[in-house]
């Protein structure tokens, strides 16, 4: 762990990320990319002390309410954040300023929070979205290892559906001979449905393969999976975005049920959702 001193915390499109790198350990993860330009071990987490004071000061700033999204690089509730609690602290500004909030997580710590995404939600808007890539739980702990497992993802997707929260999942990424077969996808999405998810998204039925996280992941592959780089390599070369042979099927299984059970589905909509926050009337006028 390191300090890093921000210069500014929300992107263009009102993104944050208060901390830098990851220890969750996901083999797969495009966040390791060199793209991004890490220049230190990426489990060497880098904290953002000042990421409050900053967007306090951002919102301040802007003329009308809107959705302030984190996740999209690092868990906003790494094992770091119990005692730093950056995330914790922001919640209390985007709640006291009156603002939206989504979030992307593999935790169950998010659930120590419940009390400020309620408050946010009930004044404004606040949805959680969770990542689910494989329902065995076996295969979960080597993908995914050092984080909470899909069952337990599922049982905090239940607990916020009873506080009212609502809930995306993401359906990513499905890794080609390891997690594409139709049970896991049906495991996932009874998940989905039990939960009572507002919607799913994927990108394809696939992942994202590029120099950085390339090289872990075939590492993890020698490790777990003997022999399966070699077919990586011969079904994909260098391609970044590779899909499952299974697209097709997968895809059609998962576009169904979610047609089935009128949830928001693919990446259009769901980022529509996600960003739009609606504006209460009443709640304007009681400002005035």
């Amino acid at each position: 762990m390191h300090d890093i001193e921000a210069k500014s915390i929300l992107s263009a499109k009102n993104g944050m990320n208060l901390y830098r790198g990851c220890t969750h350990g996901c083999i797969y993860c495009d966040s390791r990319s060199e793209c991004y330009g890490m220049t230190y071990t990426f489990e060497d987490v880098g904290v953002k002390r000042n990421g409050p004071e900053l967007l306090e000061a951002a919102l301040k700033k802007k003329r009308s309410r809107c959705m302030i999204g984190t996740g999209a690089m690092t868990d906003p509730y790494l094992p770091l954040e119990k005692i730093e609690e950056l995330t914790r602290r922001c919640l209390e500004i985007i709640q006291r300023q009156g603002f939206g909030f989504s979030c992307i997580t593999k935790s169950d710590l998010v659930l120590r929070d419940l009390d400020l995404l309620q408050s946010i939600n009930s004044r404004a808007k606040c949805v959680v979205q969770m990542t689910l890539t494989t329902w065995d739980e076996d295969l979960c702990r080597i993908l995914e290892p050092n984080v909470a497992t899909t069952r337990r993802r599922f049982e905090v997707l239940k607990e916020l559906q009873k506080a009212g929260i609502p809930t995306v999942v993401w359906l990513t990424p499905i890794l080609p001979f390891i997690n594409d077969t139709e049970e896991n996808i049906k495991g996932l999405l009874e998940y989905c449905g039990e939960a009572g998810v507002h919607g799913v998204i994927t990108f394809g039925v696939g992942m994202t393969l590029r120099s950085g996280n390339r090289e872990y992941f075939y590492q993890k592959l020698d490790q777990h999976f003997p022999g399966l780089k070699q077919q990586y390599m011969r079904s994909f070369g260098s391609s970044y975005g590779i899909s499952s042979p299974k697209e097709k099927a997968l895809g059609k299984l998962i576009g169904d049920f979610c047609k089935q059970n009128k949830l928001l589905c693919g990446v259009k909509p769901v980022f529509e959702y996600l960003n739009c926050l609606e504006e209460d009337d009443r709640q304007q006028l009681s400002l005035f």
